[in-house]
């Protein structure tokens, strides 16, 4: 499994390990990867944490986690992975330039 997060600020930390992941793996992975990072890319500004809708993001002991340490998360709809930066950012590159400017 991989973990990793970015943001108009920067890239944060990425984290790689074998097996399947349940709540209490994902709390430890946020606690050690994701919450430096939100340090060292927002210091003390506020943002806002996204991630889907799987199971253990959704989990009573995650969000209320999240909660407790007043991290504000996105709410997704069911069924979105075509919401997900992080995993279309390969995407990114193929995309022309003058489409950008079209909006």
């Amino acid at each position: 499994m991989v973990w990793g997060c970015m943001s108009a600020c920067g890239m944060g930390s990425l984290h790689i390990w074998k097996g399947t992941i349940n709540a209490e793996r994902y709390i430890q992975v946020l606690e050690q990867h994701m919450l430096p990072s939100r340090c060292r890319l927002f210091q003390r500004r506020p943002c806002i944490f996204q991630h889907d809708n799987a199971r253990p993001h959704t989990a009573s002991i995650t969000t209320s986690r999240l909660r407790r340490r007043r991290i504000r998360v996105l709410k997704w709809p069911a069924c979105s992975p075509d919401l997900s930066p992080i995993e279309i950012r390969q995407e990114w590159d193929n995309i022309p330039i003058p489409f950008f400017f079209t909006f």
